[in-house]
């Protein structure tokens, strides 16, 4: 009677001729490196000397290792939705000086100094995050201001039908989200575009092109 094989014996076998690329598996392995090291200067900058850790990294991999740190800096810059934390733009602007300052400088426009230029960047993007913020209140005022009269209308109708005063949570009413959202939502969108070329403008400071879609 025939041995059954069990499942880990043939996808042994049907993989026992597929040879391992150390080039890409050693890549691997630093990307995941270039994030953990800006994990840990995000935490706290003060513990975490990412310019040795850049450093260390063998010069064909250096650009991996950036661009993987650059990219877990970035995606922590977003529109906030109630409030942001200037300090945490004061570390990533540190971060990712540090990630400029080890770029090639041959071909790298504004090169030089490149550092000082992207702290300047992330201050300016922390000053349109509290921008943002500031006109995000004033267009949610102006919404329910808008609709003061025909929520009050609402009121009344519910009051007649109830026999009794009510105060109606205008969120909960499909016609004003619906109005509010479309509201907000051109507010974020011409706020992200911006942001979204602030990051491309960071990426070119830094050596790096920005994030290609995998």
């Amino acid at each position: 009677m025939a041995m059954i094989k069990s499942a880990l014996e043939l996808a042994l076998e049907r993989t026992k001729d597929l040879q391992v690329d150390d080039a890409v598996l050693k890549g691997g392995e630093v990307k995941v490196g270039g994030r953990k090291a800006a994990g840990k200067f995000l935490e706290d900058s003060s513990q975490a000397d990412l310019s040795t850790a850049i450093r260390a990294i063998a010069p064909e991999y250096k650009e991996i290792f950036r661009k993987a740190a650059f990219e877990v800096m970035t995606a922590q810059i977003q529109l906030p939705s109630a409030s942001f934390l200037p300090d945490k733009l004061v570390t990533i602007g540190a971060g990712l000086g540090v990630i400029a300052a080890a770029a090639p400088t041959k071909g790298l426009l504004g090169s030089q100094g490149a550092d000082k230029k992207v702290v300047a960047l992330v201050q300016q993007i922390s000053a349109f995050l509290s921008k943002y913020l500031e006109d995000l209140k004033k267009v949610e005022q102006a919404i329910r201001t808008q609709w003061a009269p025909k929520l009050r209308d609402k009121e009344r109708q519910v009051a007649a039908r109830m026999g009794q005063d009510v105060r109606l949570d205008p969120m909960k009413d499909p016609e004003f989200a619906a109005f509010y959202k479309q509201n907000v939502e051109n507010l974020r969108s011409s706020y992200s575009d911006a942001l979204e070329k602030a990051k491309e403008d960071l990426a070119g400071l830094c050596g790096l092109a920005p994030k290609q879609a995998d």
